[in-house]
């Protein structure tokens, strides 16, 4: 090999190593960016939560209390043990996160999918059925958020409104109950079933026939607007990619607007304002996070949970779902 040939390799190798550590040092910040430790105190607050639902669990999946063994309840406490990220099938919690699953299961019409007696706790339910569907292993999940799916796109076939109420066959429809459906629906595509996107902008049309001037957003129509609806309604427009849209900036400037007065189901407007803020931006995010960690870590009792009229098992499941943003592990909390 000549002295020139040996030159030109000296030097290709030299710049190979540079390019390489170039784009070493680049995907180390990258990773240091995505990865942020959670604070302990965050984490501390979680765990306590999460032992006292495992705690408190009955042996058929649900929890004593008010609405403590609703489907939909038992679903959202499902979704909080699993957004801490413990394996789901051996890890400390693999014992309460099936038999939640079980109840789930036992509570679904076996012809109509329906599951529970309300199209509240169908929804969340079957958010819980969509997020565990490939972490968890049960082969009898899918099929039955098969059937969870088509029993909300059924139901919304046969709505005026493009939208749900309380039962499968309402003929009216509101934003809270259409709110838990859509998202749902959202979180069974991301895991690989079927949702026609008609189905999504029909359902979307019902929230702007809903939403006010202000940009708020009322119950069953225009009016006496609140943070818990208006926090459902930039999440589902944010879900459906449409943070550039009138509805969605005008509901997030609402939401920003109106920080105070949230006392009323305090749990349930935490749980989705997370979400809004979360996909609104991370300094958005950030700021309203550090203000409900703090809050939160003021009002949890001693023995891990929260409380409200809705009951401990759903007060405790709703906050924490608000601090899991913070581990960004549930799909339905990808950016």
């Amino acid at each position: 090999m000549s002295s020139n040939t040996t030159r030109s390799l000296l030097r290709l190798i030299v710049i190979l190593c540079i390019f390489a550590g170039a784009v070493a040092a680049r995907a180390q910040e990258l990773f240091s960016e995505d990865q942020q430790a959670i604070p302990p105190s965050i984490d501390a607050m979680y765990v306590k939560g999460m032992r006292y639902l495992a705690g408190k669990q009955n042996d058929d999946g649900g929890w004593d209390g008010p609405f403590g063994n609703e489907p939909g309840v038992i679903g959202l406490s499902l979704l909080s043990i699993l957004a801490h990220g413990d394996d789901p099938n051996y890890g400390p919690y693999h014992d309460t996160i099936h038999r939640a699953i079980d109840s789930i299961l036992t509570d679904q019409d076996p012809n109509t999918g329906y599951i529970g007696t309300s199209m509240y706790n169908h929804g969340f339910a079957t958010l819980a059925l969509a997020e565990a569907y490939g972490q968890v292993h049960d082969e009898r999940i899918g099929p039955a958020l098969r059937k969870a799916v088509d029993l909300i796109l059924n139901s919304q076939s046969r709505n005026p409104q493009g939208a749900w109420r309380y039962s499968p066959d309402s003929s009216d429809a509101d934003t809270t109950v259409s709110g838990a459906q859509l998202v749902a629906l959202f979180a069974a595509r991301n895991a690989g079933i079927g949702v026609p996107e008609a189905s999504i902008q029909k359902a979307l049309q019902f929230f702007i026939q809903c939403q006010s001037p202000d940009g708020g957003v009322g119950y069953t129509a225009q009016g006496n607007p609140d943070g818990a609806r208006t926090a459902i309604t930039a999440l589902v427009f944010s879900l459906a990619k449409q943070q550039k849209s009138a509805v969605y900036r005008s509901a997030m400037d609402y939401l920003v607007a109106n920080q105070t007065g949230q006392e009323l189901y305090l749990q349930y407007y935490l749980y989705y304002a997370a979400q809004a803020y979360f996909r609104a931006s991370p300094r958005a995010f950030d700021d309203w996070n550090a203000a409900n960690v703090k809050s939160l870590e003021n009002t949890q009792l001693d023995d891990g949970s929260w409380s409200s009229q809705l009951g401990p098992t759903f007060s405790t499941a709703a906050s924490l779902l608000s601090l899991a943003l913070n581990y960004k592990l549930l799909p339905i909390y990808e950016r």
